[in-house]
């Protein structure tokens, strides 16, 4: 087999898709697979062992440019690609297989897709978690029901992304940090909006509670989080901000990988970057908002996930409709203090706290 994947467009979604290409090495030890994604996604495929080749789509996120997409796959014929998992939904991401003159083209039924994929998976809704439809792709069809199918989340291959210890090391030093502490990540920002932004006020308690109990903080994000985590760092305690170290917006997202996984526990709001933390070995404490974690779960052997029971969520909204953004402000940052500091989490299981 020589399989062209059309990878997601987004670094969590990325991380997750992982389990896919996992999936496909343990059934055909010998296949090659080769990943198109965008640039901000392409550092992450060279963390996975099972890709070939990472390949840079060059056309902008929701850029149709059927020429364009005409003539990559014409170039890309050449590969004599034998399969084509295609992972996002839209028509436009099953343009260049189908260019391409790729045999087999798999994915699930999207936008305007009849023709374009020869394998159209149509039950998707038949399957609780975003990895597990993944996964699904790599079976035949006909043996892909439900979530049974696969025999549960906790049955599926994690995502693991690999770390070359002198990588690392030459990161940590460039950015002038030690491991002489317990590191405890705090990935506060959120691409999606603020109503999956658990408050800074929050984030600040629990930097200030586990230093007090001999950590140190690595604040994580993208330039865009930069003014966020400068104001957690502002609120911790005046004689505790020398153990608080602001990385976002400094490193790079492979650097941001290699950083995270010398990090013993991760807090994060529902973002890429709790994908990441899962997938390098991390304690994760996902705090969800509007969304939920019966969707996009962080796929690690040590979670422990915080949530609100109100009525109104999840809600998967940008922004909270009622202004009060309640399913962040109630979630208490002692209750994460005291699950960091009893490490609740257990090796195969996934916690989940909820607060009514």
């Amino acid at each position: 087999m020589k399989i062209l994947i059309i990878g997601p467009s987004w670094v969590g979604d990325m991380v997750m898709s992982q389990s896919l290409y996992i999936t496909l090495k343990q059934q055909n030890p010998n296949a090659i697979i080769d990943v198109m994604a965008p640039a901000w996604c392409k550092p992450i495929l060279g963390r996975m062992p099972e890709v070939n080749q990472a390949i840079e789509m060059p056309l902008g996120h929701g850029d149709i440019d059927l020429f364009g997409r005409r003539k990559l796959g014409k170039q890309l014929k050449a590969n004599n690609y034998t399969h084509a998992y295609i992972c996002p939904n839209s028509a436009k991401s099953a343009l260049i297989p189908w260019f391409a003159g790729i045999p087999k083209r798999i994915g699930w039924k999207g936008e305007m897709r009849y023709g374009l994929l020869t394998d159209l998976r149509s039950n998707k809704k038949s399957f609780q978690y975003m990895v597990e439809r993944y996964v699904a792709l790599a079976h035949p069809k006909h043996e892909m029901i439900n979530s049974e199918s696969l025999g549960g989340l906790t049955n599926l291959p994690r995502p693991k992304l690999s770390i070359n210890p002198e990588i690392q090391q030459a990161t940590l030093t460039k950015f002038s940090l030690f491991r002489d502490k317990p590191i405890l990540g705090l990935c506060p920002g959120a691409e999606f909006g603020p109503a999956k932004q658990w408050p800074v006020e929050h984030y600040a308690n629990v930097a200030n509670a586990m230093i007090n109990q001999g950590h140190q903080v690595w604040l994580f994000g993208s330039v865009k989080d930069k003014e966020t985590t400068e104001k957690i760092k502002s609120l911790v305690d005046a004689d505790n901000q020398s153990a608080v170290f602001n990385l976002a917006g400094e490193t790079s997202l492979i650097e941001a990988v290699d950083l995270l996984a010398a990090c013993k526990t991760v807090v994060s709001n529902d973002s890429g970057l709790m994908h990441v933390a899962a997938a390098v070995g991390c304690h994760v404490v996902g705090v969800y908002g509007s969304t939920s974690p019966q969707y996009t779960p962080p796929l690690a052997e040590k979670v422990d996930i915080v949530s609100t029971d109100i009525e109104c969520r999840p809600c998967f909204k940008r922004e909270c409709e009622f202004k009060h953004l309640k399913c962040l402000t109630k979630l208490s940052p002692q209750l994460v203090i005291d699950i960091i500091s009893t490490k609740n989490a257990s090796d195969e299981s996934i916690i989940q706290v909820t607060l009514c």
